[in-house]
């Protein structure tokens, strides 16, 4: 008779859209068994590039920046990865990038090798990874476009398009900014008066309307698309 998901799986506010979304009970247990939750506060890495790649996670919330340094030793931010995304690499010795948290994070993390081998014991379990990794690629190939815009105006605009979008903005253009005008301006590059001065010149403009200090609606979203390029 097949076991119930255990209960931390079932009120988990990342199910719905993490590695665990449309898993059976038995693979939710089995990834359970070998999975701890773990907090990791704003400016703290989860690992360095060329570290061992001992562990992988799901990440429940927060925000986390995927970093990478370049020939000459600048680093670049390659990516961000939100709530539901999976966090890490299989079948690698070592990791390719640091990974870091912008704001603080909650994640589910599980042994690199014990998930191997859940994985090779749980089909369903892998073919969702398998999605999973793909989607992280995908958001990833719109992060470096975003960064290659020159003007600090347009790289502020399609992070706040970004967000909406994996925030999960409601119908009306509203959400809470996941991270804060600091976070916003490390992962784009800028100066945190050059995102603040943006906002609120994009508020002045008609294309946003803050509330609060984390709330965000998108007033004009295909204007503000306009200045994002």
């Amino acid at each position: 008779m097949p076991s119930e998901p255990p209960a931390r799986c079932s009120v988990c506010a990342a199910r719905g859209v993490a590695l665990c979304a449309g898993l059976g009970a038995d693979a939710l247990t089995a990834l359970h068994r070998i999975g701890r939750r773990r907090v990791l506060p704003a400016g703290q890495a989860l690992g360095w590039a060329g570290d061992p790649a001992t562990i992988c996670a799901n990440l429940v919330s927060g925000v986390l920046k995927v970093a990478r340094t370049e020939a000459d030793g600048r680093v670049q931010i390659v990516g961000l990865l939100y709530p539901g995304d999976f966090v890490g690499q299989l079948f690698i010795d070592r990791m390719a990038d640091t990974i870091g948290a912008l704001s603080d994070a909650d994640l589910c993390v599980y042994p690199r090798g014990a998930l191997e081998q859940t994985l090779g014991r749980h089909p369903a379990a892998r073919r969702l990874l398998l999605r999973r990794t793909l989607a992280t690629v995908s958001e990833s190939r719109r992060w470096m476009p975003m960064l290659a815009r020159a003007r600090a105006e347009a790289r502020v605009a399609a992070l706040l398009i970004d967000m909406a979008r994996r925030c999960d903005a409601d119908a009306e253009g509203r959400f809470a900014l996941p991270l804060s005008r600091g976070a916003m301006a490390e992962a784009l590059g800028l100066a945190i008066e050059t995102v603040s001065r943006c906002m609120t010149a994009f508020q002045a403009q008609g294309l946003i309307a803050l509330t609060g200090l984390r709330g965000v609606r998108l007033l004009d979203p295909a204007r503000l698309a306009a200045v994002a390029g």
